[in-house]
């Protein structure tokens, strides 16, 4: 590992912590869960991280086992990074990690989040027992970013791209769409100021918002 600082205990919590506790490693793992990125994608998504503890924490990821770098062929020519099958196996660890933070009286609502966060937030907050008998498909436009969501038989998937006949194509951005995903503000609210749009079928949108009910937040102490 290249990492040399350690818990020294036996405990395999403490050395999970060893591999992913540096500060920025779990976030880096959590946008490169819908697939491969850049780093320039990477920066994006993640705008507070220098470049220099960026590299820093891709090698440190490279050298445990959780990340690789590949590059790609022709035309592209430029390398991405992308988890191994081991560190795909973190999503579950960040999507309960997620529930257990969105309970949380402290966190700031109005902070900036990237659309790969809004993503595991969906799969930690979706409720099958309120999706009912919903069988729809949605694509949400996030700039050039594409989401492809599907819910049916009350499952949640979820998948970088597009989907060929969407029952909803929704366009906004990550900040609009915490909005309405929080219930800071409704739906009808957001297509009337125009932050969203909507493409197919509006109340398949409504169903799908009704599918993520808010946590409560914990009593401050």
């Amino acid at each position: 590992m290249a990492n040399t600082r350690t818990y020294s205990d036996a405990c395999a919590a403490a050395h999970a912590l060893d591999l992913v506790g540096e500060r920025w490693a779990l976030l880096v793992v959590r946008e490169l869960l819908l697939g491969p990125k850049r780093f320039s994608d990477l920066r994006n998504g993640l705008p507070a991280i220098g470049p220099n503890r960026l590299t820093q924490r891709l090698h440190e990821l490279e050298e445990s086992g959780i990340v690789r770098r590949r590059r790609l062929g022709p035309p592209a020519r430029s390398a991405v990074y992308e988890l191994t099958e081991w560190g795909q196996d973190l999503q579950p660890v960040l999507v309960h990690l997620g529930r257990w933070g969105r309970r949380s009286p402290f966190r700031d609502l109005t902070a900036g989040i990237s659309v790969d966060a809004l993503m595991l937030a969906l799969a930690g907050d979706f409720d099958a027992g309120a999706s009912g008998d919903l069988d729809a498909t949605y694509v949400l436009v996030f700039g050039d970013d594409h989401i492809a969501v599907r819910v049916r038989d009350g499952r949640l998937d979820i998948g970088r791209g597009d989907s060929a006949d969407p029952d909803a194509t929704i366009t906004t951005d990550p900040k609009a769409f915490a909005a309405i995903f929080t219930k800071k503000r409704s739906l009808t609210e957001s297509l009337r100021s125009e932050d969203i749009t909507v493409t197919g079928d509006v109340g398949a949108v409504e169903r799908l918002l009704d599918c993520f009910p808010r946590p409560e937040p914990i009593d401050t102490p």
